[in-house]
């Protein structure tokens, strides 16, 4: 007599794609309950098999880890783009964004691990990986800006992509001062980083008043 098969709860996946998807799921489960990095041997224990089925599909926890991430942002995206809903002003828009960012990572693991270094092992440097600029500019995208009528093409707008995910490293590597409020910063941060996107149009040699009355 065969011996049942106990992996997967007694339910293998019928194909490599259905794999794929309860393992991601088993990945983005442990993160809402951990709130931190996991690893394969984790997910592997959750789904009751070997590591090297994991690995079958996701040949590092890292890898893994992005995918999950990737898998639990939609609802942000459209948390953030009813927050910024209306604002034209690309400096305005930008600092909102940042600051529902920053909000939102304290409560939302997987977006961390998606704009930051994915493991504790990882460099920081991955904040400017290719996967987190384009997540990015996900999210840029979203804002009720004209960014061309600012000056910029989609070079200009991955380059502020990376500037500003290198931003928020700092505070992820460095959280805001808890006596500095809300308000206090938001101004600091429309400041510096608003007076950086601002700057785009004089590049471009465009007058920013006469954009920002638009």
């Amino acid at each position: 007599m065969a011996r049942k098969r106990r992996g997967w709860g007694g339910d293998p996946p019928a194909t490599d794609a259905e794999a794929a998807q309860r393992i991601v799921a088993a990945a983005v489960d442990l993160i809402a309950r951990t709130g931190s990095a996991i690893t394969i041997a984790d997910v592997a224990q959750a789904l009751g098999v070997i590591r090297q089925t994991v690995y079958r599909y996701f040949s590092t926890a890292d890898e893994l880890m992005r995918a999950a991430a990737i898998a639990s942002v939609d609802g942000f995206l459209d948390q953030l783009a009813a927050h910024v809903h209306g604002i034209n002003d690309p400096a305005d828009a930008m600092t909102e964004g940042v600051m529902f960012t920053l909000d939102a990572v304290v409560t939302i693991p997987h977006l961390a691990i998606l704009l930051s270094a994915p493991s504790p092992a990882a460099r920081p440097s991955e904040v400017t990986s290719k996967l987190a600029q384009d997540f990015g500019m996900r999210m840029i995208t979203l804002f009720d800006v004209d960014w061309a009528h600012y000056g910029y093409d989609d070079a200009a707008l991955r380059d502020l992509v990376e500037f500003t995910l290198r931003t928020m490293l700092s505070f992820f590597v460095a959280p805001n001062d808890p006596s500095r409020s809300p308000a206090e910063l938001r101004q600091f941060l429309k400041r510096w980083l608003g007076s950086a996107i601002i700057a785009q149009a004089r590049v471009s040699g465009i007058d920013p008043q006469t954009a920002s009355t638009k």
